[in-house]
């Protein structure tokens, strides 16, 4: 059974707005990345105990934290951010989620290589302390960090060899990192994938389209999900802009119309949700 959650910041910055859209498409969890304006790692201790207390009264569950960590520089001071992702484990624990979401530091162009230990030095340090939390770390694949190929993810998965840090798959991002995200690399990362990113994008541009309309092969992810027996979350990350056939719809029109596409690409598939 799917799972539909969804970054619920690109509705709206007002946490009840976010609420009442995810509701109205019977969506009942959220991808916990930014209320208020804020990030969720900057929010107040008053103000998480407030976002708490209204996903609770409403019957809403937190289905990752959408952190940062690894969106630095792998040149920069590591100490502050290993801080930062010690909070990020105290408030997937306070929301009761499972996964927080992770990136793999921004690298100097072509110098991979020379920055690989590192990487993983880091990663290794961070998926103990999630382990010693029962926390899952989920790598997201993106252009510019380290694991934007599914190659360097599936580099990065291996060396940390840990059920603590496993995949979050999202077809837009391997698109535009020039990435065929079922054909180079869903073959390369099947055994890590533990969540996904609904997310579609065109190769020649990189412009970000609805789910099913772009190059991220989403009807393709969804016959393999369905042929393996995923059960578990979608997450709804849509980075729509109101242009062209989608010209004046407002954010919570936007995310509306993004969850009804990947909703129909699920009817096609015959594929339940909850």
């Amino acid at each position: 059974m799917i799972t539909l959650t969804g970054f619920a910041d690109e509705i709206s910055s007002d946490l009840e707005e976010q609420l009442d859209v995810l509701e109205s498409e019977h969506i009942r969890y959220l991808e916990l990345r930014g209320v208020w304006g804020k990030n969720v790692l900057n929010l107040t201790e008053a103000e998480t105990v407030k976002i708490k207390e209204r996903l609770t009264r409403r019957g809403f569950g937190v289905s990752a934290i959408g952190s940062p960590l690894g969106k630095i520089k792998i040149t920069e001071d590591f100490d502050p951010h290993f801080t930062m992702a010690e909070h990020a484990i105290r408030l997937a624990a306070f929301f009761e989620a499972k996964f927080i979401r992770i990136f793999s530091f921004y690298i100097p162009e072509g110098e991979h290589e020379r920055f690989r230990e590192e990487v993983f030095r880091r990663m290794k340090r961070l998926v103990q302390l999630a382990n010693d939390a029962g926390i899952v770390l989920l790598h997201e694949n993106e252009s510019h960090i380290y694991g934007d190929t599914g190659e360097r993810c599936k580099d990065i998965l291996e060396a940390v060899s840990s059920p603590g840090m496993r995949a979050a798959f999202d077809p837009a991002n391997f698109v535009q990192c020039r990435v065929h995200p079922m054909s180079e690399a869903y073959p390369l990362l099947a055994g890590y994938i533990s969540y996904i990113h609904v997310k579609d994008a065109r190769m020649d541009n990189g412009s970000v389209v609805l789910a099913g309309e772009g190059d991220g092969q989403l009807r393709l992810l969804l016959q393999q999900l369905k042929q393996t027996g995923y059960s578990g979350f979608m997450s709804l990350e849509p980075h729509l802009q109101a242009t062209g056939k989608l010209a004046g719809l407002s954010q919570p029109e936007l995310f509306v119309v993004a969850a009804k596409a990947i909703k129909k690409l699920l009817a096609e598939q015959e594929m339940k949700w909850n």
